[in-house]
């Protein structure tokens, strides 16, 4: 009954289409998740009972070269018996001749005794070797599915993350529009514009004060005087020269105090 369950386990998940599964999923990637653990776990079940059909065909075969073994040693005590047999009767001593084939003939018992079990057990061990062979087999298509099943779940899952990923960046790029004034480069330089009005506003209230006016006054006022002795050294000048050109003498320029200078 256990070897049934087992091979029908194993045609069960080898059977899986995983294509189909995966198509009727509402949730293909969780439904991966668990038919990997599923076969995972019917893996390691299926391992351990064919191990143990492994190991009683190994003890049948152990059994069955013992008795092949004893088939041939009883055999040769036979034969050794027959010739020792002989050699008495040979001899004339037919007691001990006597003796000795019915020895032989106890090892010839024996050793038919010892082929009759090798013999019995022999369609049995050709039967569980035949088993194993597809356990075995079911074995490494299941490891193949199990395989296939981590690379499809694999497979979707970085399909997956790839697609969250392009949606994030499309989202992004989506909500980043120069044309639109109502977007975050919009409002961010509408925000330098009024910090950039209000430094100029605070420079011309700083400028309209009474302290700026009086500032202004005092440098207008060093101006007027600066323009005032340049005009009248240009023209404390110009009469000097106009003085030499008629006496014919050379006249030094009056000085800036008023006084001159022969």
């Amino acid at each position: 009954m256990a070897k049934q369950s087992i091979f029908g386990r194993i045609a069960q998940l080898t059977r899986a289409n995983i294509n189909s599964l995966l198509d009727q999923a509402e949730d293909p990637q969780k439904m991966l998740d668990q038919m990997v653990r599923d076969y995972t776990n019917s893996i390691a079940e299926t391992e351990s009972a064919v191990a143990q059909t492994i190991g009683n065909l190994r003890m049948m075969q152990e059994d069955y070269n013992e008795d092949l073994e004893n088939s041939r040693s009883w055999g040769n005590k036979a034969l050794a018996a027959s010739r020792k047999a002989d050699e008495y009767r040979s001899s004339g001593n037919t007691t001990d001749a006597q003796k000795f084939d019915n020895l032989a003939k106890v090892a010839i018992q024996r050793q038919m005794s010892a082929e009759n079990e090798a013999k019995g057990v022999e369609p049995t061990i050709a039967s569980q070797t035949e088993i194993v062979d597809k356990l075995k087999d079911g074995l490494n298509q299941m490891k193949g599915k199990l395989g296939e099943l981590t690379v499809k779940r694999d497979q979707l899952i970085a399909r997956s993350r790839t697609a969250q990923a392009q949606q994030q960046v499309h989202d992004a790029v989506k909500s980043i529009d120069f044309m639109d004034p109502t977007s975050e480069v919009g409002r961010f330089e509408e925000k330098i514009r009024r910090e950039e009005a209000k430094v100029r506003g605070q420079q011309e209230l700083a400028s309209s004060s009474l302290d700026a006016q009086f500032e202004s006054l005092e440098d207008l006022g060093e101006q007027t005087e600066i323009e005032a002795r340049l005009a009248a050294l240009k023209s404390g000048a110009e009469a000097q020269s106009a003085i030499g050109q008629g006496s014919g003498e050379s006249v030094e320029a009056p000085s800036t105090t008023g006084e001159r200078t022969v």
